[in-house]
């Protein structure tokens, strides 16, 4: 898309990626927690960018889209330097204040429908239909409704809108560690993560696929995205798979549910952990502590099924040319750039600033070889590639803040809770389905990270409500909250594993469903047992520990089907 753009355009766009990188640098070490100014500069950098990328194509619509770039600059730039004076006459907004809250919020909807999709516009339209006529709603979910313009006005300026969680994490982590993993790709660290485990497993029983899962599980933890993931190792990993002698759906199944461990991998889990920090208020150290042994637990579940998938085929890999020590010995340091972001986190550093650590980290282990070296034009290019995949998630702020502001506003958080625990009768196991449900439909029409902050926002109360601990809800939740990426009938990860392995579809989507299989164990145990959770003395978290891991070794083999061959062969005898 960036080659599209005229030369004007371009500069614009490098030079607000620039912006981008080096205003927030400074913020996360002057300011570790955003301030209006630090939001309100990242929701104007981030609208500017979308209409400058996701452009029209005619020439009306060219104007119109700088016309929305302007009206962009007004809107927001209004809400950052009035943003005192708005929050003391709350109540008794100015017909200015109603009608620049009106255009900001039209802007976003326009913002999403060019970037997301119509999905997410239509969900964000019907939110600002029930927020408008509430009171004709069924008494279960009726609300007093209000004005379009009041609406539109609680929606702008209040803190639960389009200003609050999702821009306030987006400006203060997010944005960092997204231009951190462009920068880390950019010191050639991505084909470390590949090279290593190839070397490690590629020879092995299953090798190609156990180097997907151990690869993605290395770059994903970093990458922020299932999709991003499968498509930049499985261009690697899936064709290696096929030669191997895994069937085309097996091999595109395998990458996606690889992928999908990365989004609970810390040190960077996505953009979740850190919406799951700033919605509980524990650090997020606290937060990557609890989620390791359960995304180790993952990897470890898809491990073993590859392994049984490739055993029951015959299918090992080939020996790679170098060993694993030799390629350890010679890269090591590109290890040190998640090293020092981990360190410094779990010493008490802010995400923000560790992030900072970890990119400067980055261009100092590029000049450790030639060919990686990361001089201005690169440090541009690795900017640019930061600041154009942020715009994936950027660009929802403004439905999200739409549908979070009418869920408050309408009070239906409260009432969603008490349904769902009216529904489910008071049973945490059928609680949890109907979460994973409802996360799953969500999921079709949003960005998995967007689910997760809207039905974390409605369902966490019904949990806690039935004794689950809050972190352990947000667990719960959060886990759920990934299934679109691979669960049919929208599953946009694996289908992008099925283009890549050039296999049907539907195959792959199944298969990728099939070998993911713990994203759906482990809420149940987030739920019933709280020492998963570490919610309990170290004796009884070890003891869960183990279990949980023969658990799911045990699990993982049932689900491979190989017991069904050796039944055979018994039964035959």
């Amino acid at each position: 898309m960036y080659k599209n753009l005229n030369r004007a355009e371009k500069w614009v766009f490098d030079g607000l990626s620039l912006a981008l990188v080096l205003f927030y640098s400074y913020a996360a070490v002057i300011e570790p927690t955003a301030t209006q100014y630090h939001r309100g500069i990242y929701v104007i950098i981030t609208y500017i960018l979308v209409f400058l990328l996701y452009k029209s194509k005619s020439t009306i619509g060219r104007f119109v889209d700088y016309l929305l770039i302007l009206a962009s600059i007004v809107t927001i730039g209004y809400w950052i330097i009035n943003f005192e004076v708005i929050a003391y006459r709350a109540g008794i907004e100015t017909e200015t204040d109603k009608i620049i809250a009106m255009v900001g919020v039209l802007i976003g909807v326009e913002l999403a429908r060019r970037v997301v999709g119509t999905v997410f516009v239509i969900i964000g339209t019907i939110m600002l239909l029930f927020g408008v006529y509430g009171e004709h709603m069924p008494d279960l979910i009726s609300h007093a409704g209000d004005t379009f313009p009041d609406l539109c006005t609680s929606i702008f300026y209040k803190s639960d809108g389009i200003f609050g969680i999702m821009a306030n994490v987006l400006a203060t982590y997010v944005v960092l560690f997204v231009i951190f993993g462009a920068f880390l790709a950019k010191c050639g660290a991505e084909r470390f993560f590949i090279d290593f485990p190839l070397a490690a497993v590629g020879h092995k029983i299953g090798g190609p696929g156990k180097v997907s899962v151990i690869a993605s599980g290395l770059f994903g933890s970093i990458s922020g995205s299932a999709i991003a993931n499968t498509v930049s190792t499985g261009a690697f990993t899936i064709p290696m798979m096929k030669k191997a002698g895994f069937k085309p759906h097996v091999a595109g199944g395998i990458e996606p549910a690889a992928s999908l461990g990365g989004m609970f991998m810390p040190p960077i889990m996505g953009a979740g952990g850190f919406i799951m920090a700033e919605l509980t208020g524990l650090p997020y150290s606290q937060i990557m502590l609890v989620a390791i042994f359960p995304a180790l637990m993952y990897f470890f579940s898809v491990f073993v099924m590859v392994h049984y998938e490739a055993k029951k085929n015959n299918i090992v890999g080939e020996r790679s040319k170098e060993t694993a020590t030799e390629i350890l010995k010679r890269e090591w340091f590109y290890i040190l750039p998640l090293a020092v972001i981990t360190a410094f986190m779990l010493m008490g550093y802010s995400p923000g600033y560790s992030a900072i650590l970890g990119l400067v980290t980055c261009i100092v282990i590029s000049w450790f070889r030639k060919d990686t070296r990361i001089g201005p034009k690169e440090f541009l290019e690795a900017s640019r590639d930061g600041a154009e995949s942020s715009l994936k998630i950027g660009a929802t702020i403004g439905v999200i803040g739409i549908i979070i502001g009418v869920l408050t506003y309408s009070g239906l958080i409260l009432t969603f809770a008490d349904i769902v625990i009216e529904l489910a009768d008071g049973k945490l196991f059928l609680t949890i389905l109907l979460i994973a449900l409802a996360s799953l439909v969500l999921g079709m029409g949003v960005p998995v990270t967007a689910a997760y902050l809207i039905t974390a926002v409605v369902a966490v109360p019904a949990l806690t409500h039935l004794g689950v601990n809050e972190l352990a809800a947000h667990m719960i939740v959060y886990w759920l909250s990934q299934d679109s990426n691979i669960t049919p009938p929208v599953c946009i990860a694996a289908f992008a594993g099925a283009t890549i392995a050039k296999a049907n579809m539907w195959k792959t989507a199944f298969t990728a469903f099939k070998f993911a299989k713990f994203l759906y164990l482990a809420p149940f145990i987030f739920g019933y047992v709280p020492e998963f959770s570490l919610n309990g003395t170290p004796r009884d978290i070890a003891i869960v520990f183990v279990l949980v891991f023969f658990a799911t070794w045990a699990y993982s083999y049932m689900l491979s089907g190989i017991w069904i061959k050796y039944f055979k062969k018994e039964k035959s005898a």
